[in-house]
């Protein structure tokens, strides 16, 4: 059996096709028409598809009336009962299930997925007595589960801390013998979504497409991949599709992807397919064709200082944090050589270490901005940043003045002795030194020999006594002239530095400083704080 479906597009109508046991997933931001891509695919296949949609209710009522296995998943595919003379089908669906508006009707089917459970638990177990009870044929000894008893096992694999108990009527739930047991209807929003999920993909048809719009809707994402490679395997007879804006989801799955561009109410969707081979990793590549903005790619990490001033100080673009100047320049090269691909643009900023003139002309034609301090957090240190923070708590004038001077005193004092100095030339020349060998190729070199030549010659350029020296003397000439803006161009101490600010600035410790400046930023990136950063980051434009 396979599935097959189309989407109407501006020009040919696009053909997906895929088999029980794979995954489709459609990412698009918001307003992109992915409800009413759902309600579409949902048409398409008729009968072989279940739809769960993104405005669902999540009110769960474990006492609800119980009704037999067949009503309920009547109800609970078509939203219809049925009756004596007239069986629910899937014509049903659209008045019943959508109440007529198939893309805004509030789905309220967590009832008739509880009847549906406990009908299966009913008739589970009356078939297991019937094959034990006396006189029964006693070689009949198949052993059927239950849908619950198969939730259950999933539940405990996903939320160990939270037992499930199930009677013949009720749920209940206890919190590992802390806080007592409570009725399964007070459960969280993310347990109850958890349990909603898990039950309408034990309950779907065999064969059918589990169309599921916002999968990642009230679930954490510490257990959000594990819910879903734990339903797919249960389900390995289904197929499913997912339809998020949540580019992480979509990111960390094993699917074929699609990205939807636009939506006329035509309707048609503009839809491409993400491949897999344009030279960047799967997250990036989701990220890239995903996103709406131009991408500026920055060194940092997405919980780092780094990430919450870029986000702030460029806010009309999508910054990707990388993990190195080498990954920013690789990003940004390898997205415009895709540019027709993607047609989105990009660009870059990279930590200001020193480069040389010949340097920054090479990374400027390549679309990437060097900021003026050896490191991102070293421009929290820089006067006009640090009196936006010492203003922001009231101090002015004097009092003002020596906040500045405390902070400049701090930042020197750190660089006390000759030791201390050669260690951040040391670095320094270390950097200098992976930065060229990076830089060298050796392809043409066609003999050990002239492999040694090359060698030789290609490096002996590099003069590691003059770069110490010269280096050496400028950090020396910055502390005799209290330049605090020259030093910060080439001391990399990000933990000193903040340190240093945070007990000064703050009375604080380092890791509540930063936490501090992340809200701060995160919270108004129009602040003052945030301004007096901007002033000193280079303009970016789209290009």
């Amino acid at each position: 059996m396979t599935f097959n479906f189309t989407i109407p597009t501006p020009g040919e109508a696009l053909a997906v096709e895929f088999d029980p046991g794979e995954t489709v997933i459609f990412v698009g931001a918001n307003g992109g028409g992915k409800t009413r891509l759902t309600v579409h695919i949902e048409n398409d296949l008729q009968d072989a598809a279940h739809r769960v949609s993104a405005h669902r209710a999540l009110l769960m009522n474990p006492e609800v009336q119980k009704i037999s296995e067949r009503q309920a998943l009547s109800g609970l595919r078509f939203g219809y009962t049925g009756d004596a003379s007239n069986d629910a089908t899937v014509r049903h669906r659209h008045g019943h299930r959508w109440g007529n508006k198939n893309a805004t009707h509030l789905l309220n089917d967590f009832d008739y997925l509880i009847q549906a459970l406990f009908a299966d638990q009913s008739n589970t177990s009356l078939k297991a007595y019937h094959r034990h009870k006396p006189g029964a044929d006693e070689s009949e000894d198949s052993f059927e589960i239950t849908k619950f008893d198969k939730l259950l096992e999933i539940w405990n694999r996903l939320l160990p801390h939270r037992q499930l108990h199930i009677s013949g009527d009720n749920i209940t739930v206890s919190a590992g013998g802390v806080g007592g047991t409570y009725p399964a209807s007070d459960m969280s929003d993310g347990e109850r979504a958890i349990f909603y999920m898990i039950g309408q993909a034990l309950v779907a048809a065999e064969g059918t497409v589990l169309i599921v719009d916002e999968p990642e809707l009230h679930v954490h994402r510490s257990i959000m991949a594990k819910l879903w490679d734990e339903i797919e395997a249960t389900r390995g007879d289904c197929g499913f599709i997912y339809i998020t804006h949540d580019l992480d989801f979509a990111a960390a799955r094993s699917a074929k992807k699609y990205v939807i561009r636009d939506f006329s109410p035509q309707p048609h969707w503009v839809i491409e397919e993400i491949p897999d081979n344009t030279g960047f990793p799967e997250e990036l590549v989701t990220l890239i064709l995903g996103s709406r903005r131009p991408i500026l790619f920055v060194e940092g990490t997405h919980d780092s200082l780094d990430y919450a001033i870029y986000r702030a100080c460029y806010p009309g673009w999508t910054v990707v944090p990388k993990s190195s100047c080498s990954e920013v320049i690789h990003s940004v090269v390898s997205m415009r050589a895709n540019s027709s691909l993607t047609r989105i643009t990009c660009s870059g900023i990279v930590d200001g270490d020193d480069y040389s003139d010949e340097d920054i002309a090479y990374f400027e034609g390549l679309g990437i901005k060097i900021i003026p301090v050896s490191e991102i957090e070293n421009l929290i240190a820089l006067p006009v940043v640090c009196s936006a923070i010492a203003e922001s708590d009231g101090f002015t004038g004097a009092d003002l003045q020596k906040k500045l001077d405390d902070v400049s005193d701090g930042i020197f004092g750190l660089l006390d002795s000759d030791e201390n100095i050669d260690k951040v030339v040391a670095r320094h020349c270390q950097r200098r030194i992976d930065r060229m060998l990076k830089q060298l190729d050796f392809s043409g070199s066609t003999s050990s020999e002239e492999l040694i030549r090359d060698y030789n010659a290609r490096t002996a350029n590099l003069d590691i006594t003059g770069i110490v020296e010269t280096r050496t003397r400028e950090i020396k000439a910055a502390i005799e002239q209290k330049d605090l803006a020259a030093l910060l161009r080439y001391y990399d101490n990000k933990r000193g530095i903040t340190a240093t600010l945070a007990s000064v600035l703050k009375g604080t410790r380092r890791e509540n400083f930063e936490s501090w400046v992340i809200r701060v930023l995160a919270a108004n990136s129009s602040s003052g704080i945030a301004n007096a950063v901007k002033s000193i980051l280079p303009v970016i434009e789209p290009r």
